[in-house]
């Protein structure tokens, strides 16, 4: 499974859920780090528990364990690490301070990164 689709079981993963506000970036031109990363948003704590979970079972069914996953214990801000792609499931009020799509979305000659879904 190459990034790109497994950013796209990422995306499935929130969405069979309801994750909100699903942005996918792509960071290949800005970061060695990985390829991908997909944020999205929980209405509480508990739907953000919830969202980091399905995406963490669903990707090791496919194959890809998470090598780290951080935040659970106050479930405002999870982060899911896949390697090729980084997961960021957040309350709307973090996403909204920390503002992550701006901060990567402009690749390095200025167009926008984010894809919306």
């Amino acid at each position: 499974m190459n990034s790109e689709q497994l950013s796209d079981l990422v995306v499935d993963a929130l969405d069979d859920i309801k994750g909100q506000d699903i942005i996918i970036l792509d960071v290949r031109e800005m970061t060695t780090v990985t390829d991908y990363m997909i944020v999205a948003s929980g209405t509480s704590s508990r739907h953000v528990k919830a969202l980091a979970d399905n995406v963490a079972e669903t990707a090791a069914k496919a194959g890809h364990r998470p090598i780290g996953i951080e935040g659970e214990a106050g479930c405002e801000w999870v982060l899911l690490d896949l390697q090729d792609a980084l997961v960021h499931v957040m309350l709307p009020k973090v996403r909204e301070f920390y503002n992550l799509e701006k901060l990567w979305s402009l690749g390095p000659a200025g167009d926008l990164a984010a894809t919306d879904h």
